[in-house]
Parts: C-alpha cells; structure tokens; sequence
C-alpha cells in the first residue's frame, strides 16, 4: 500500500504518543492551528466545524467523536474538516476537567449526588463498561448468560449525567472558541491573500522584465 507506514510502531509507542504526541502538545497545537487557517471557505464556515468538534469533546461518545463532530457540522452546515481538527480540544490533558465538570453539572440538573471521589476512577468505569459490554456480547456465542447489571449502573452514574451535563459548558466553552476562531481565521486568510497578490506581482513583474530583455535582445540583432 502506498500510505502505509514502513516502520511499524510498538504498542507502547502508539499509546505514549498518545498521551504525549511526537514533538510534544506545542508542535501539535502549531500543527492543527496552521490546519485549520488553510481551511478553505469563510471564517464563519470553518470556525461552524470548529464548534462542532469542540461540543463533541464534551460528550461521553469516547471513539465515536469524530463521527459525532461530522454529524453536527452537516447539521449546522460547517465545515467537516474543521469539526474533525476541532475535536482535539478534547486530550488526555482536557478530558479530566471536561469530565468533571460535565458530571458534576448533569448531577446538579438531575437532582442526584455527585461523589468528589468518582473522577478519579472516571477512566476505569468507562473501561469496566465496554469490558462488560464486549463480555455480554461475547456471551452471545459462547452460551454464558449476559449481565447488564455494572453496564446499567455505568449509565445511570457516569453515562447519563455526563450526556445531560455536559450540554451546557459544551454549547459555552464551543461558543467562545468559535468567537476567537473567527477574527483569527478572518485575519490570517486577509494575511495570505496579500501575500499571494504580492508573489504573483513580483512574478508578473519579472516575467514582464525578461519579456523587455528579451525584446531588446532582439532588436540589437537586428
């Protein structure tokens, strides 16, 4: 295959990199940023994606983001790539404080009691959760009676508050960020375009030079 990477990465490289992307979050930040300039359509379109993808990181759909963020900016006529850029808001160093926030909103909205000692297996119950939903499907197979208990326990403490509360700093924390996004992109393609007219005078002045030398070139042979 033509894209295919000849060096093949160890799982632990896969996951450290994960955590701590290669360069380190600046150069991964500088990337996205210089991505999401070069978008192309106006401002207002690609900071639409931005919005969806940042909402995105504040909903419990862990691996289903990107295809949430792709959902929203069709919806909302953004732009897709920008959604999917957008979804790196959410990062191991971002989802802690995204997940507590949203939890403890949507405890607050229900009317039921948050624990201030849940974030910190916050990790561990999403894990428990596919585990026992792999474990219940699998049963499926192999004849094992499902247990649907811990999986209904999950949802009722992490799943649902989760998904009710973080609407709220989700549509907030989006909003601002497509406000800032905007001007930025707005000022940055005004940046690029002037820069694109001044390469293609400086172009057109020396071809318009050389077509001036040329001609006098040839009326000294004559």
């Amino acid at each position: 295959m033509v894209f295919k990477r000849r060096d093949r990465r160890p799982i632990h490289k896969i996951v450290a990199e994960f955590f701590y992307p290669r360069g380190g979050w600046k150069r991964a930040f500088y990337y996205v940023r210089h991505r999401l300039h070069r978008l192309p359509g106006s401002p207002e379109f690609i900071a639409r994606g931005i919005w969806c993808g940042v909402f995105t990181t504040f909903t419990p759909f862990f691996s289903l983001h990107f295809v949430v963020a792709i959902v929203l900016a069709r919806l909302v006529s953004g732009n897709m790539l920008a959604a999917l850029l957008g979804t790196f808001f959410g990062n191991p160093l971002t989802y802690l404080p995204i997940g507590i926030v949203s939890l403890k909103t949507g405890h607050f909205l229900l009317g039921t009691e948050f624990h201030e000692g849940a974030h910190q297996s916050l990790t561990a119950k999403f894990a428990n959760a596919f585990a026992d939903l792999w474990h219940n499907l699998w049963s499926i197979f192999d004849g094992h009676s499902a247990d649907w208990r811990g999986l209904k326990i999950f949802y009722d403490e992490v799943f649902f508050p989760y998904m009710i509360g973080g609407i709220i700093p989700g549509i907030i924390t989006a909003t601002v960020v497509y406000y800032l996004s905007v001007p930025l992109i707005r000022a940055y393609q005004k940046r690029r375009a002037n820069r694109i007219k001044k390469k293609i005078a400086k172009a057109r002045a020396k071809a318009i030079q050389q077509a001036a030398r040329a001609a006098a070139a040839e009326n000294d042979k004559s």
